[in-house]
């Protein structure tokens, strides 16, 4: 996988923006195939790179938004993440 960071699509992210603000349970699956679930908690910039905060049992994860493939929620169906041009 590259390791240079791609944005992702606007309308992805705000359906992230908005699963963190209804502290939503998301299914996700991964680039490299991996698929798991948490709560969505924040989104975070750290030197130039976008992360999805999860919380697992008690334990937060950082995702790189260009790491997921797609994430799911009842109330948002299951978006595909479309990297940005």
């Amino acid at each position: 996988m590259n390791d240079e960071y791609q944005s992702i699509n606007c309308d992805d992210y705000e359906s992230l923006e908005l699963a963190c603000q209804h502290n939503y349970i998301l299914t996700l699956e991964l680039r490299d195939g991996e698929t798991l679930e948490g709560k969505a908690s924040e989104l975070k910039f750290t030197k130039g790179v976008e992360y999805l905060i999860i919380d697992q049992s008690g334990s937060a994860r950082s995702l790189r938004l260009d790491h997921i493939k797609s994430f799911s929620h009842p109330q948002i169906g299951t978006v595909v993440v479309s990297l940005s041009d």
